[in-house]
């Protein structure tokens, strides 16, 4: 799976019910998880046990975890739910049909790939420890450049705050076309023009 060394491959199921009565969830989060997500197994495991990498001071194993949905998409709040009941760093293939997408829980955000076949899916662990690898993965699923030394968690962190930037502008600019009052169209374009500036715009944009 995710063309990853054979050696990797196991089959483990993980029961919902298990990870509920453990962890003991909301009744809100156990229902969306219970709405849109069918069955969950750990399907590989990247560890010095399984190929030819060391482990790092903080990541001695990366698990993939297949994801079967009822839905087309899986509320991020699962992702969420998941990654911080199982204290593990774990891969998520979030499976609808014959399209799978990858997720991750990285710095407060969840990132999602695109969707491709199961078997369209080819990682590459990169890197002299899991650390390493499981940053490079991280990377490659949230299309994130680490070239020249870069920050995984600043460029997320970056990523994220850029992202509500655009969207408070887009929501600006759509009320700013119906407003019809002249001062209020004057407030909300001064309000774009200072966000086009933090975003790294220019003031006359």
């Amino acid at each position: 799976m995710l063309g990853l060394p054979k050696a990797t491959e196991l089959s483990k199921p993980l029961s919902k019910k298990a990870i509920f009565d453990k962890f003991k969830p909301s009744l809100t989060d156990r229902k969306l998880f219970d709405d849109q997500i069918s069955r969950l197994s750990i399907v590989a495991e990247i560890s010095p046990q399984t190929v030819a990498i060391k482990a790092s001071a903080d990541v001695s194993a990366v698990y993939v975890v297949l994801v079967t949905l009822k839905t087309a998409e899986c509320d991020q709040k699962n992702i969420t739910l998941l990654s911080k009941l199982i204290d593990q760093r774990m891969l998520f293939v979030l499976q609808f049909g014959d399209t799978t997408r990858l997720a991750v829980y990285r710095a407060e955000k969840v990132l999602v790939s695109e969707s491709k076949p199961l078997g369209g899916w080819k990682l590459s662990l990169i890197g002299l420890d899991l650390e390493a690898i499981w940053e490079n993965v991280i990377a490659q699923i949230g299309g994130i450049d680490l070239t020249g030394g870069a920050d995984l968690d600043a460029t997320i962190a970056e990523n994220n705050r850029q992202e509500k930037l655009h969207k408070q502008i887009a929501a600006l600019e759509k009320k700013a076309m119906t407003e019809r009052q002249p001062r209020r169209k004057w407030e909300l374009a001064e309000k774009i023009r200072r966000l086009k500036i933090e975003l790294g715009g220019t003031s006359n944009e």
